[in-house]
């Protein structure tokens, strides 16, 4: 049977066109190398090597044998590197479940990061709202979860990314737009517009609702959206008052104004990173400690509180 060593031998002998320099190049001493040679041809079954005055030579043959010789080794090689990125988290897919405001500011400034690192890791983004997330990484769907709102699952592990303080998103044209800060009680009875449609009390909405209720305040909900995009859209047009995180920012749409609910409230969010228990690959950890180092945040305020 041939062997992977008697390859490089035989390719090593030909390219150097001398059985000593072969030897030396592969570090061997030369009768054990002539012994291998000397074996591939009888597995072979023919001559491949003829020695001349100026050296080793192959012969048709052997012409034929190091050509497929070479590719086979090229193709070891290449199998044994992709193999070894792999196993080291350099090389493959990594699916990525996001939503909402965190992909106007975490989710590229970690991408960035993460790309700049690890080049040929093809990073696949798709948009899922929580409850799609974690079904997604029951089902391995996908490999990590970027939400808000998490709560203990079995079998998940979740850690807080940064803290994001709560503002209100009001017309430009709003009384309150010129306010430094809001309280809840100063949007009560205005017409809101809460996101995402929820079937079940979890997520954003629910926490805003939440949020009223605990200050004994019913939310004047008029308008009920899929995402703060929308959300923000249509505060844009006039039709009513929304709420955001501080990263939502970044959606500079004409006719708003963001204000700031007053620190007093104690109102922050966490954004998490979710993923299996069980998931101890390379390229999950690689993600988690980049988006570690490149997007850890907290608000002072909330630090200090």
């Amino acid at each position: 049977m041939i062997g992977i060593r008697q390859l490089r031998y035989f390719v090593a002998v030909v390219r150097h066109g001398s059985f000593r320099a072969a030897a030396q190049a592969v570090h061997i001493s030369q009768p054990p190398l002539t012994r291998q040679i000397q074996q591939l041809e009888e597995e072979v079954g023919a001559e491949l090597l003829v020695r001349r005055n100026r050296g080793v030579e192959p012969t048709p043959a052997g012409a034929a044998f190091f050509e497929d010789a070479s590719h086979i080794l090229e193709l070891l090689d290449r199998a044994t590197e992709r193999a070894r990125r792999i196993g080291i988290g350099q090389l493959g897919r990594l699916d990525v479940g996001v939503f909402g405001s965190a992909v106007l500011d975490t989710v590229p400034r970690i991408m960035k990061a993460f790309r700049n690192l690890y080049p040929d890791v093809d990073l696949v983004l798709h948009n899922m709202d929580r409850e799609t997330q974690l079904r997604a990484l029951r089902d391995r769907r996908i490999a990590i979860g970027l939400n808000r709102f998490f709560d203990d699952e079995p079998g998940l592990l979740s850690e807080p990314l940064y803290t994001e303080r709560l503002l209100a998103v009001v017309p430009s044209s709003h009384r309150l737009a010129a306010q430094k800060t809001v309280h809840f009680s100063d949007l009560a009875n205005e017409p809101l517009i809460f996101y995402p449609r929820v079937s079940r009390p979890t997520g954003f909405t629910y926490e805003l609702t939440r949020l009223f209720h605990d200050r004994r305040l019913t939310p004047n909900v008029v308008q009920n959206v899929d995402d703060v995009f929308t959300a923000v859209a249509l505060v844009s047009s006039g039709i009513g008052v929304s709420f955001v995180v501080e990263s939502a920012r970044n959606l500079q749409l004409p006719g708003i104004a963001y204000v700031p609910i007053d620190p007093a409230e104690n109102v922050y969010f966490d954004l998490s990173m979710i993923w299996r228990e069980d998931d101890t690959t390379p390229l999950v950890a690689a993600f988690l400690e980049v988006a570690r180092t490149s997007d850890k945040r907290i608000s002072p305020e909330h630090a200090a509180a």
